[in-house]
């Protein structure tokens, strides 16, 4: 906020509503109040959400893809597969969760988010399993999905630095809150609202997403209508991921609207 002092405004949209909350008990700067707005909201809507809360003469646009790891610690919406929780994992109040993707998608609809949404190479074993379990009793929490997991899959499988399950949660996650989607739609609406020499940022955290801004990037470009800032991709350091291990697998690409 130093950076836009005294007069400019800064918009910040999150999909759950807990985040926006607990930033606004952070924050007690009453400089910074005045000139910090919050909303709960899909990025999807940027144009009407900037439109509604006049925000004219966008300069710059930061979108970090990620869930924060409160989400994982204390929302009890089952994120993590190393906790036995409910299978929700919706960030706002969407009616579908991963519970119901579970026990009412077909083996093929499973196997087809598994693999397209996680790249996970046992999907269609994994739906199978799904499907067959469900039938003797639904699949309510993250620990029983986990055990499905691991006896569906080979032992060899268990025995890598990643767990098991990280792929399908990953691809659930996507499925449930719609991520791929929010994000194709997002990305033009980035165009409309930024001025000429405005900036846009976005961080990415894995292969499926940073391949949509990877292309939309290229595309606009070749239009004539952006220019990238980023060369490639900037991963973070090994200082941050030490501070921070969740940074890891972390991608930002940048560019300037011409």
């Amino acid at each position: 906020m130093k950076h836009t002092a005294p007069n400019g405004k800064l918009l910040g949209i999150d999909v759950n509503l807990a985040a926006i909350e607990d930033l606004k008990e952070k924050i007690k700067n009453e400089e910074i109040k005045n000139r910090l707005i919050l909303i709960c909201g899909n990025f999807s809507n940027l144009q009407n959400i900037v439109r509604d809360f006049n925000f004219n003469s966008v300069r710059g646009v930061l979108a970090d893809l990620g869930f924060s790891s409160g989400e994982i610690e204390t929302s009890g919406r089952g994120f993590s597969f190393l906790r036995d929780e409910p299978l929700d994992m919706r960030y706002g109040k969407n009616e579908l969760t991963a519970e119901k993707i579970i026990n009412n998608w077909s083996d093929q609809d499973l196997t087809k988010i598994f693999r397209e949404y996680g790249e996970e190479r046992f999907a269609d074993k994994i739906a199978a399993a799904i499907v067959r379990d469900r039938k003797t009793k639904r699949i309510e929490t993250t620990f029983e999905l986990v055990r499905i997991i691991r006896q569906s899959t080979p032992y060899f499988y268990h025995r890598r630095r990643l767990h098991p399950a990280t792929k399908v949660f990953q691809a659930l996650r996507i499925a449930v809150n719609d991520e791929l989607n929010n994000l194709n739609k997002f990305l033009p609406q980035v165009l409309d609202v930024l001025v000429s020499g405005g900036r846009l940022a976005i961080i990415s955290f894995h292969s499926l997403e940073d391949r949509i801004v990877k292309n939309f990037l290229k595309e606009k470009k070749r239009e004539g209508l952006i220019e990238i800032l980023t060369k490639k991709v900037t991963r973070p350091r090994h200082e941050e991921i030490a501070q921070n291990p969740r940074a890891r697998s972390a991608k930002l690409r940048a560019a300037i609207k011409i």
